[in-house]
């Protein structure tokens, strides 16, 4: 990433942040969520196919896994999670735009500009505030839920059920399963994902809008498309660039975790051992997908979102 400035930084009032990430969070979470299930599917079962946790799974691809969910539980088993997901989407996107704005507006300059370097450092203080508080109860809870699908006999009957079933039999260690691993992706994205976007954001406002040579730095508001397009381009940079990290978690976060895999290390050594370098980027294509168009609706969202609690303040 380059280092040049990301522009001038406009507070926002901290509830403004949180209110506008959440609803964007929400509304990104629902649309997109069966690709996350087939993602996480995908992630979940070993070499060629087989199963490494005692489950059937048998998918050849996320093509494969679409058509046999819905042919063999239906169209709502897409859905398996979904509650955890948008909770926890709409929490983490909350406190995510919340605490970058905190940090970043503790990072700028004397001239109020935010470095790439400084975005970065930004980002991944605030992916990591958020997987403590947020992404690693609610991943945690979401896979194992996807996870118990896959069973002969599946034992959750829901959210509720479901998670009182996991405290029970893993304690509150169950529902903070790959932390460490949450913490690594949930850093590594927003630090990817914000800079990239303020970086293209920038470029954008400087080549087509504001400031002219001489004039100083001012504020603008792109229309929603401008920031949907842009927000996709910041999905597709973020998914290529910490699948690895991804697949990490979805491992360390599966029922049978702690039976196969020692730590975070022993997981990434025996997924290369067993399944090959190209195994880390496992459920690209439908993390592509999803992300992609959740980096354009969440930030396009949060931006209308804003603009309209600016205006009513």
């Amino acid at each position: 990433m380059s280092t040049k400035a990301s522009g001038p930084v406009f507070k926002d009032k901290p509830a403004h942040s949180l209110m506008a990430g959440a609803v964007a969070g929400a509304v990104e979470a629902t649309l997109t969520y069966p690709t996350e299930y087939i993602k996480t599917q995908m992630q979940l079962q070993g070499a060629k196919g087989s199963s490494t946790t005692g489950v059937r799974l048998t998918f050849s691809g996320p093509v494969d896994c679409l058509i046999q969910t819905v042919r063999n539980q239906g169209v709502t088993a897409l859905y398996r999670g979904l509650s955890a997901m948008v909770i926890g989407t709409a929490a983490k996107a909350g406190v995510r735009f919340l605490t970058y704005d905190y940090f970043k507006a503790r990072l700028v300059d004397s001239q109020g500009q935010l470095s790439g370097g400084r975005s970065l450092l930004a980002g991944m203080a605030a992916g990591m505030t958020e997987a403590l508080l947020v992404v690693t109860p609610t991943e945690a809870i979401k896979t194992k839920l996807i996870h118990d699908q896959n069973r002969t006999k599946p034992q959750y009957r829901g959210l509720v059920h479901g998670v009182t079933s996991i405290v029970r039999q893993f304690g509150i260690s169950g529902i903070y399963s790959g932390l460490f691993a949450v913490m690594l992706r949930q850093g590594a994205n927003s630090a990817v994902r914000f800079t990239a976007y303020n970086s293209i954001k920038q470029y954008v406002v400087n080549r087509y809008e504001f400031p002219q040579p001489g004039q100083p730095p001012v504020s603008v508001s792109l229309p929603w498309y401008t920031s949907f397009m842009i927000g996709m381009a910041a999905g597709t940079i973020t998914v290529y660039t910490t699948m690895p990290i991804d697949v990490l978690k979805t491992k360390m976060q599966g029922i049978n975790a702690k039976t196969l895999y020692r730590n975070s290390v022993h997981c990434v050594w025996r997924t290369y051992q067993e399944e090959g370098l190209l195994a880390f980027w496992k459920g690209a294509t439908p993390r592509l997908s999803r992300l992609i168009f959740s980096g354009g609706i969440v930030f396009s969202v949060y931006e209308q979102v804003i603009k309209v609690l600016r205006t009513l303040s």
